[in-house]
Formats: structure tokens, C-alpha cells, sequence
């Protein structure tokens, strides 16, 4: 199954097709071979060695099977301009896998020498969104490929937001013509923790820009609930993806799964169910 997209004006995101593809990690790098219907597959930037890819990469690349670099340290978010040895490495994770975009988070991740350990929620507010746009133009302008930034899991919000992530989300397309990821699993995680209506913020995005979909699983406790990606993906997660895809096609949809993990036969499983989800739209 493949879908694709016109991309926005400008080319921020080009026109290309991905389909349905799951989270390479190198605990599981035979079971992605084995699985059925597996069409892309992303990869943890930070983990990978661009000069010498694991021979499961070279496997699936063979195959012509699309590779996106995913980074999770380039903290775009941040007040300072983004590493430019970060950035090296992610255009040389996207070079050596051909790959037909590279990915990030929309997050403060550090300052200075002192590092969060976790993916944050950027203040939105205009000024902040203002030191962003300028850093998410100095990354395009470093990496070979189109940039697409992931929207995150929040355990809380700033006092400060003068815009809702929607809202910051387009402006930031707007100014920069980046493209989206857009992970349906942390708008659910939003949902339940902030009281942020996954629905509305559906209503809000500029889907026009989206790159691609993640969906993953978690698990709720004392009424928080925590995007894990070691369980099977909510029924709730699967329902947000029937609704973005009623209102646009996604070049592709793929699965998160980063510990804990499951047999061949549960994570292709994992796979049908997102796929029957994508058909219900």
C-alpha cells in the first residue's frame, strides 16, 4: 500500500511515495527483513554509522526499500543554532541511504552544556517561533534533502504559549516550508494529559506539508499517560490515524516500536492493524 503527495510550493516536500514501514532498530534488524509488506523503514540517526551501515540496511537498501534518518538530538528547539556537527552527521546518514528526506523533532533538547534528556515542548510563543524559523532555515540549508520536524509528546505546557501547536506548527510551515511528521500517538498523549483535542489539532495542521505519519503504543498510569512505544498501539492512536487520513492521503505510515519488543508475528500484526486503519478512511 502507497500513497503520495504533491508537497507544498516551494518544495519544502517533494513528491514521493512510502507506503507502510516500521522503526529499524538493531535488535529486531532480522525480523524487519522477514516481515511482509514492509515498504520504508526509519532509522535512529544518532545510531547509525553512516560510513559502515549495518549489513540489515544494505539488505533492505538492496531491495530499494527508502531509509529516513530520524534524529533525536539536534534540539531545533533550542535558543542556539543548531550543531553544525550534528548536521553534518544527519546529511551524511542521508547521502549514504539515498534517502528521499531526513526528519526531527520539534523540541528543546539543551543549553549550552546542559542537556535535557528529553525530547521538550518549545514555548510557543511568537518570539520563540521567530529564533525557530531560523534555525530550522540553517538546517535546510546543511542537509541534501527536504526536512521534516516531528511534533512531540508533552508532559506539560509553558505559562507563556501565545499559540496553540497547530497554529505554531503552520507558521513555522509558512515561514520556512518545512514539512511535517506528524506522530498521531504523542496528539493522543496530549490529549489525555494536557486536555488538547487531538482532533482539533487535526483540524489546525497544515497537512498539506505532511511528510509522513508515526503511530506507536504506551500505557496509562495514576491517569498520565506515557508514550512508551513498547505496547501495542491504542485503538484511540489507530482512530486518530483513520481521521488524518479522511483529510489527506500520507506519503506513508509508520510504526514505532523501540523496546520490549514483540514476536515476528505480533509486530506484523501491529502492521495489519495500521494498515486496516489507513482503509477505513
Amino acid at each position: 500500500m502507497a500513497f503520495e503527495t504533491p508537497g507544498r510550493t516551494g518544495g519544502a516536500v517533494v513528491p514521493y511515495r512510502l507506503g507502510v514501514g516500521i522503526g529499524w532498530r538493531p535488535e529486531i534488524d532480522l525480523t524487519v527483513e522477514r516481515l511482509p509488506g514492509v515498504e520504508f523503514v526509519e532509522v535512529i540517526a544518532e545510531g547509525v554509522q553512516p560510513s559502515r551501515p549495518a549489513d540489515s540496511l544494505r539488505v533492505l537498501r538492496a531491495r530499494g526499500l527508502p531509509v529516513i534518518p530520524h534524529g533525536v538530538g539536534l534540539g531545533i528547539g533550542g535558543a542556539e543554532p543548531p550543531d553544525p556537527a550534528r548536521l553534518a552527521h544527519l546529511a551524511a546518514c542521508a547521502e549514504a541511504f539515498d534517502s528521499p528526506l531526513v526528519s526531527e523533532h520539534l523540541a528543546f533538547v539543551r543549553a549550552g552544556d546542559l542537556d535535557a534528556g528529553h525530547l521538550l515542548p518549545v514555548p510557543r510563543t511568537r518570539e520563540a517561533l521567530s529564533v525557530i524559523a531560523d534555525n530550522v532555515r540553517r538546517a535546510q540549508a546543511a542537509l541534501p534533502v527536504p526536512l521534516a520536524l516531528e511534533n512531540v509528546a508533552a508532559l506539560f505546557g509553558w505559562p507563556e504559549d501565545e499559540l496553540t501547536e497547530a497554529e505554531f506548527l503552520y507558521e513555522l510551515v509558512e515561514r520556512t516550508g518545512v514539512g511535517l511528521l506528524i506522530d498521531v500517538a504523542n496528539l493522543y498523549n496530549n490529549q489525555v494529559n494536557l486536555g488538547l483535542s487531538a482532533r482539533r489539532a487535526l483540524d489546525g495542521l497544515p497537512l498539506d506539508a505532511l511528510a509522513y505519519v508515526h503511530v506507536a503504543g504506551g500505557y496509562a498510569h495514576d491517569g498520565v499517560w506515557h508514550d512508551t512505544h513498547t505496547a501495542s498501539v491504542p485503538d484511540a492512536v489507530l482512530d486518530l490515524l483513520t481521521e488524518l487520513c479522511a483529510r489527506v492521503r500520507p506519503p506513508g505510515v509508520l510504526l514505532e516500536w523501540d523496546d520490549a519488543y514483540p514476536s515476528d508475528q505480533a509486530l506484523a500484526a501491529e502492521l495489519d492493524r495500521v494498515r486496516e486503519a489507513i482503509s477505513r478512511a
